[in-house]
């Protein structure tokens, strides 16, 4: 009778593993130790900062070219893995939960980086997946000419070419201290025609509020090279500033982009200038 039992429970234990595993669940250990760091790390609140401390501001907008390898950890992996993601994937992914919203152009003419027109999720995935029109062959051979379809063709990461960021650079006087924040992020990628062939510049798929994208953020780690066991996450490379861009625009009386009036290698030095004078600001307040 016990034996019966033992028999019972080691039949029943064998079948539990085995619907787990077929149902795609993990059941081994893929690694030497259990990753819990980062999954129950919290986003640190920003200080709090009130108008009449902010001694001085200047609003930029910077460009991640995704090509750069310092900017690598943002672009891979294409495919996701057990641990890691893609920014794009995390970003599809809080749409998705509509954890995150977001924001486009306004019908008059308001820009989506102001954060004025939020969509819902259904507009969201239409963003992510736009239909295209390609022209089927028919399955007669009777001659019948190509059918133009609609199709949907889904933005993928490899797609993203960069990233855009809205930043405030404020010098706090109350504590003496010079630092960037984020107001926005937004994926870059190459536009399409009605055909889905790419056309030539790039566009803003969308733009995020980045304080509402941290709790996002802040739950998945991003590749170290140098050391696999102190991973950060997404929140924290951008906090910490591990990443290049260069500044694209900055808040003018003209409202307009450098390319607007720097073209080449003249655009690049303008870029320079600006980032030069936001480091060189602080350094001059300070007599040594």
């Amino acid at each position: 009778m016990k034996n019966r039992k033992f028999l019972f429970l080691v039949l029943a234990l064998v079948g539990f593993i085995s619907a787990q595993a077929q149902s795609g669940e993990q059941t081994a250990l893929d690694g030497a130790y259990v990753r819990e760091t980062n999954m129950t790390r919290k986003v640190i609140p920003y200080p709090s900062l009130r108008e009449a401390d902010v001694m001085w501001s200047k609003r930029v907008w910077v460009k991640i070219d995704l090509r750069e390898k310092i900017n690598h950890p943002l672009y891979y992996p294409l495919d996701n893995l057990g641990d890691r993601k893609c920014l794009f994937d995390v970003i599809k992914e809080g749409l998705q939960s509509e954890s995150i919203t977001a924001y486009i152009d306004g019908p008059a003419g308001e820009r989506a980086d102001e954060f004025r027109y939020g969509v819902d999720k259904g507009v969201a995935d239409s963003l992510l997946s736009p239909v295209v029109i390609r022209m089927v062959e028919s399955l007669d051979d009777d001659g019948s000419p190509p059918v133009a379809t609609p199709t949907p063709d889904p933005v993928k990461a490899q797609d993203i070419t960069a990233y855009k960021l809205k930043e405030d650079w404020i010098f706090d006087k109350q504590r003496s201290e010079r630092y960037v924040r984020i107001i926005g992020i937004a994926p870059v990628v190459r536009p399409k025609a009605e055909d889905g062939t790419e056309k030539e510049g790039d566009k803003d798929l969308f733009w995020l509020h980045y304080p509402e994208c941290r709790y996002v953020f802040n739950n998945y780690d991003v590749f170290n090279a140098h050391n696999t066991a102190q991973r950060m996450t997404f929140d924290q490379l951008f906090q910490l500033r591990m990443f290049h861009g260069y500044i694209i625009k900055e808040d003018n009386n003209y409202n307009r982009l450098i390319q607007e009036y720097k073209l080449g290698i003249d655009a690049l030095l303008e870029s320079e200038r600006i980032k030069n004078e936001l480091f060189t600001m602080e350094h001059d307040l300070w007599h040594y």
